[in-house]
Parts: C-alpha cells; structure tokens; sequence
C-alpha cells in the first residue's frame, strides 16, 4: 500500500513529525506534573508558615508544655478537610493527629529525620504509606530558646486527588496529541495521493505514448493549476508535438522514397531500353538522350543520399569541417555559372552583377559553403516560374560591419505566412507539389550555424522570396564571431 514518495514521507517528514509530538506531549505532562506538586507544595509551606507564629515564644524545654501548645494548634486548625496536621515529639514519634487516629509504627517519618538536619528546619517528602496511598508530606521542627528540637509538625496531604487531576489532563493531551497526529497522517496521505494517483496516470500515459500511442494524451486530466498541472500540460502538449513530427516524418519517409524512386525508374527504364535494343544500332539521337537520362538522375540520386548523409551527420554531431581561408565571392560566383544554363533551359531569368572592389575573407568550409549556395539557388530557381527573375547579389560595408551578406531574391510562389517559421525545420517541405526531399534548408541552416553565420528567410504569399546568409569576416587571422543585434 505504502510505496514510492508514500513511503518515503512515511519513513523521513511522519517520522520526524511523531517524534515531535510526542516530545511535546511529554514535556505538557512534565509541565502539568510539576505545576500541580508545586502547588501542593506551596500550599504546604503557606500553612506550615503559620508556625513562626503559634511557636514564636516558646521557650519551654518540657514535652509535655509542647504537647499542650501543640494540641491548641490542632485544635484549633482550620484546614482540616484538605490536609492532615500531625505532632512529632522529640524522638520522633507521633503523638497526635488532627484526625484522632495514630498512624501505623510501619510508616517510617523520613521528612522528620530530614528536616532536623536541615538549616531552615523545614523538609518534604512525597511517597506511599504502608496502605498504599499517595502523599505528600512537609515537616518542620519546633526549637526552644536554646535552639534545641523539642518536636515537629507534620502536615500531610492525599496525592490521589492531585494524581487523578494529573492523569484527566494528561490523557486529555495526549488524545490530543493522538487527534493531531491522526488529522496529519490523513492530510498528508490526501495530498500525497493528489500528487502520487496522476503521476502515477501520467507514468501509464507516457509508456503508451512511447509505444506511439499518441491518443493516450486525451486522457490526461488534472484539477489544479500547480506543477502537477503544469507536468500535465507539457506532456500533452509533448504528445501533440511527437504526433505531429511522427506524421511530418512518415510524411517525409514516403516523400523520399518517391523521390528515390523516381530517378531509379528512369534509369532503370533507359538501361533496359539499350539492353533491349541488343546489337541493333541505335540512333545517335535517341542514345544521347538516354545517357543523358542516366548521368541526370544519377546525380539528381546522388544529390539525394549526401543530402540524408549530411542531415544525418548534422543530427549525430559528426559533420566536420575542413575549414580555411577563402574568398566567398569567388565561390559564389562559381555556383551562379554552374545554375545559369539550367536558368537559360527552364525559361527564367538568374541575375547577378558580380559587385566591384575586394570583400574581406571568410573562415569556412569550401565544400559546404558551396552546397548552401546550390541549395538556396536550385530552390529559387524551383520554386519561380517560367519567365521569372532570380536576383543574387553580395553586401558588404565595411564601415558599417564585419559581416558579409549574400542576397537572392526570387519572384516565385512565396511561402504562406503559418508554414515561414517551420521551413528550416527537419522533415517539413510547404510545397508538396515541388520536388526535393524537404530537409535541404535544414541542412543548409545547420551548415551556416557551424560557421557561426545565418541563414534568414522573408517571403510572401504570390510574392516571393528573399534568403539573407550572413558570415563573419575573416580578420587579423582570427574568425570573427557574428555581431549581436545585426539587422537582417
């Protein structure tokens, strides 16, 4: 029944809670018990003060002159009801009682012997009698004018009362204690359970989520807005997110192969057409074409993998990067003209005016810094129609700062406002019309991030789009770090 944080607050906060109550308790009864003996024993010293009085001029050396003054004492005593008034003579024994009746020779008068040797003359004692009951006895010494013991009163007062009243309010303490311990031990168990049951949920909810169950989130439920409800809350919101990465890459899955699949087809279909066609001679023409099929989709294919074998490089931490000094305009450049006739044939216009004077230097990868350029490029150039512009152009001031910009604008479809922010995310493609695999912008964002530049997107609806790479400048042999606070 008690397991997990049940147990654990069972063993360490009721614990130290039980141990606290109890030292409580305990020191209420201690208290009580104190309180109550020390009244009884105030009470005593008030009446037995009384003898300073009665005795004040005693200077008899005769017993039986102190056993008459005594006798007037008791006589005349007036707190009968609640105490017992004895006189001890010199020897030590009783020799009158305001109660008439001598107490048994068994009943040993400890606080007599005491209180002889005692400075003030004056002794108490708290104990049993011979037939068993409770009391609490004070003695004081009656001396004469040469300061010699002559006899002792004795005042004696029933405990059992006093012990009764003890007991009524302790065991009223400790039901308290016992009620207090109680309503602890229930609140505590309430509020464990309100914390322990929906975690508890949440722990069967999250094993069937992570057996892809993501319809098991519908069943979380909490009453209050505290962490618990919070916890609630960003698993659900988890489930809803892992639901849609899991449609976004099953979506993706079935993307590729379709784009895998597409390029083998053609292959496929011209390998077979040449080994059909035997020993016949083709025409020139028609080889030409088919070769031009094989090579094209070959490394439209191979594009494809190095594409997922980046991304998966990326997503492991184990893309490296053969870094140097190097001028990106020059690379650039070089990317333009290799896309100008794929512009040319496609019907559409790539422009780029090489800008005059000398750009800084960059620190990067020349390789990878390449594959963002045809990727930012090919896409302009996919997603803009027959007879539309592509514009790239390079920005630098170096007055202004130390970063170098490279532009290209397009006057293609855009992107709609709601798809923008997940572009650069793994797995999301806006355009499912469009060819490519949907984790290219990915890459290329990646790839700029391991620069320490950026790779920013603006776009509108029918309008078009604009991509902005940002890369620090190489200076004084060290890389410069990307300034905070550029405007894009």
């Amino acid at each position: 029944m008690f397991k997990g944080i049940t147990k654990r607050w069972m063993l360490n906060t009721l614990s130290v809670i039980l141990t606290i109550i109890i030292l409580i308790v305990v020191s209420l009864i201690f208290v009580v018990t104190y309180l109550f003996q020390s009244s009884v024993e105030q009470s005593l010293s008030t009446t037995g003060s009384e003898l300073s009085l009665v005795f004040s001029d005693y200077t008899s050396e005769s017993s039986a002159t102190f056993t008459a003054s005594a006798r007037d004492y008791v006589e005349n005593f007036s707190n009968k009801e609640q105490m017992e008034v004895m006189v001890i003579n010199s020897s030590g024994r009783v020799v009158m009682t305001s109660t008439g009746f001598l107490p048994s020779d068994k009943n040993d008068i400890k606080d007599f012997e005491d209180a002889q040797r005692s400075v003030e003359g004056l002794a108490f004692w708290n104990g049993k009698l011979s037939s068993g009951e409770k009391v609490m006895c004070m003695t004081r010494t009656i001396t004469n004018g040469k300061g010699v013991v002559v006899g002792a009163i004795r005042y004696m007062v029933s405990m059992e009362p006093v012990n009764s009243r003890i007991a009524l309010l302790s065991g009223m303490i400790i039901g308290i204690g016992a009620i207090i311990i109680v309503l602890i031990v229930l609140s505590g168990i309430t509020f464990l359970r309100s914390i322990v049951k929906p975690i508890r949920n949440l722990s069967v909810i999250a094993s069937q989520i992570a057996q892809g169950d993501f319809s098991a989130s519908e069943k979380i439920e909490h009453k209050y807005d505290d962490e618990i409800g919070d916890l609630c809350d960003a698993i659900s919101d988890m489930a809803k997110d892992l639901r849609t990465t899991e449609q976004t890459k099953n979506d993706f899955i079935s993307r590729v192969s379709h784009e895998l699949r597409t390029p083998l087809t053609a292959i496929k279909g011209w390998a077979e057409t040449m080994q059909l066609s035997g020993n016949s001679k083709l025409d020139r023409k028609t080889f030409d074409k088919g070769m031009d099929v094989i090579i094209k989709e070959s490394s439209r294919l191979t594009g494809m993998v190095e594409e997922l074998l980046d991304f998966s490089r990326i997503q492991s931490g184990r893309m490296t990067l053969s870094n140097e000094k190097l001028d990106i305009l020059a690379e650039f450049d070089e990317t333009v003209y290799m896309l100008k006739e794929r512009a040319v044939k496609e019907g559409k216009h790539l422009l780029y005016d090489e800008p005059e004077g000398v750009y800084p230097a960059v620190y990067g990868d020349r390789n990878r810094l390449k594959q963002v350029f045809i990727n930012i490029l090919d896409n302009a150039l996919k997603y803009t129609p027959e007879g539309g512009v592509v514009t790239a152009q390079a920005i630098y001031s170096e007055n202004k700062s130390d970063i170098v910009k490279i532009v290209v604008t397009d006057t293609g479809c855009g992107i709609p406002a709601e798809d923008l922010p997940k572009v650069k995310e793994k797995f999301y493609k806006a355009n499912q019309t469009v060819r490519g695999s949907g984790i290219g912008l990915a890459v290329a964002d990646e790839i700029m991030n391991l620069h320490n530049g950026s790779l920013h997107i603006e776009s509108g609806e029918g309008v078009g789009t604009k991509v902005t790479l940002t890369f620090p400048i190489y200076k004084d042999g060290i890389e410069k770090p990307m300034p905070e606070n550029i405007k894009l």
